[in-house]
């Protein structure tokens, strides 16, 4: 539900809208605590990205009532995974793990719409609007100031939450980030397949750079990793020689493509933290880090993030909230499927950007094992869909 006028103290404040900050939002609500969700925009902004939502993901936000049929999500039954130029590859099957899907594609906009309405529906505490400018912290308590159309207010409250409002970092002097920078960009695109999809996503690493293709309706997302210089080259291209283009890294793995719509590009960098606690202070989601999209990883590892500290929190007594035991238990819980998942996504790169030709045999080889060992390709598989546990 939405207020105008704001409480003078507040146990919780979670800072960001999002799906990462509404499940958070929406599992505190559960457990009692009294929790204030504030966000600067006032309404859902337009992102064009299609996110691949792993199936325990997927879960966690229907049992707090943020997912339903009518996100239109596409399910993926299998991932390709190969190598261009080589015979290597392999495939991730839900069936391998008894589940109906490894996860579903949906609208990134179309899932934070949902959850922005269930909130405002809900009894959700919403505070839009209101942009967060300063971060003060003291042993007991802390105290937030917030600006908008109607001036300036502060809050204190025990804990404060960031699910987003990454430049609140730099007011943190507990907390370092640390900024790599890939030099490419992310080209996204629709494509729409010669032939049915049918749930299977693919995943093809080129010469010039990694590609996803996600079903999305009866539709490909596509997410090319290029250097700046190719995707400007490829924005540019006709939507013929853009297709040409594409299906020419991926050979035979598909049928080809009858058209092209919405291409756009953003950089990519790896954003991650010494420490996502400090003094009265949590940071989940992108907040906390953000991820190459080469394994789909970053919205999943933000939404455990959330679970893990509403379970944390939800065990923690209202007048311990904020205090050092607490939050070192959410670090030490969060710490090892943070880490592993950064460490693979940041490694995949740095592993397939290589054009050494005895690395890309090496390569083929390692996905030819995987393809091979059962064992090894449920194991991954149940990395991408329920975290490193």
């Amino acid at each position: 539900m939405l207020v105008s006028n704001l409480p003078q103290h507040v146990d919780i404040v979670i800072v960001g809208g999002g799906p990462v900050g509404a499940l958070l939002a929406q599992r505190l609500l559960k457990s009692g605590h009294d929790a204030l969700l504030v966000d600067a925009k006032h309404s859902v902004g337009n992102d064009p990205r299609a996110l691949a939502i792993a199936y325990a993901s997927q879960q966690s936000l229907a049992a707090s009532g943020l997912w339903d049929e009518s996100l239109a999500a596409t399910p993926i039954e299998r991932v390709h995974v190969s190598q261009a130029g080589t015979l290597g590859r392999t495939e991730l099957n839900a069936a391998e793990l008894d589940l109906p899907m490894l996860g579903s594609v949906v609208k990134y906009q179309k899932l934070a719409q949902y959850a922005f309405d269930q909130m405002v529906a809900g009894d959700v505490r919403l505070a839009l609007g209101m942009k967060v400018t300063q971060i003060q912290r003291l042993a007991r308590f802390a105290q937030i100031t917030l600006e908008s159309d109607t001036g300036t207010q502060k809050i204190s409250c025990r804990l404060v939450i960031l699910a987003d409002g990454g430049h609140l970092i730099a007011q943190l002097t507990d907390i370092k980030q640390t900024v790599k920078s890939y030099a490419q960009h992310a080209v996204l695109a629709t494509l729409t397949p010669k032939q049915p999809h049918k749930g299977i996503a693919f995943e093809r690493f080129a010469d010039d750079g990694p590609l996803a293709l996600l079903p999305t309706g009866n539709d490909f997302t596509l997410v090319w990793t290029q250097t700046p210089e190719q995707a400007t080259a490829r924005l540019t291209l006709s939507d013929d020689g853009f297709i040409a283009e594409v299906e020419q890294r991926f050979a035979d793995r598909v049928s080809g493509f009858s058209a092209v719509t919405g291409r756009a590009s953003w950089p990519l960098a790896l954003k991650t933290l010494n420490s996502v606690v400090g003094q009265r202070v949590v940071l989940i989601g992108n907040a906390a880090q953000t991820l190459h999209p080469v394994a789909g990883q970053g919205l999943n590892l933000g939404l455990r993030d959330a679970a893990t500290l509403a379970d944390v929190l939800a065990a923690t007594p209202a007048r311990e909230l904020g205090e050092a035991a607490s939050l070192a238990r959410y670090a030490k819980l969060r710490a090892r499927d943070a880490g592993l998942v950064t460490a693979v996504t940041d490694s995949l790169i740095t592993l397939f950007d290589s054009s050494s030709l005895p690395l890309k045999h090496a390569r083929s080889l390692g996905l030819l094992a995987m393809d091979q060992c059962s064992w090894l390709r449920r194991g991954f598989a149940e990395r991408m869909v329920y975290g490193a546990r």
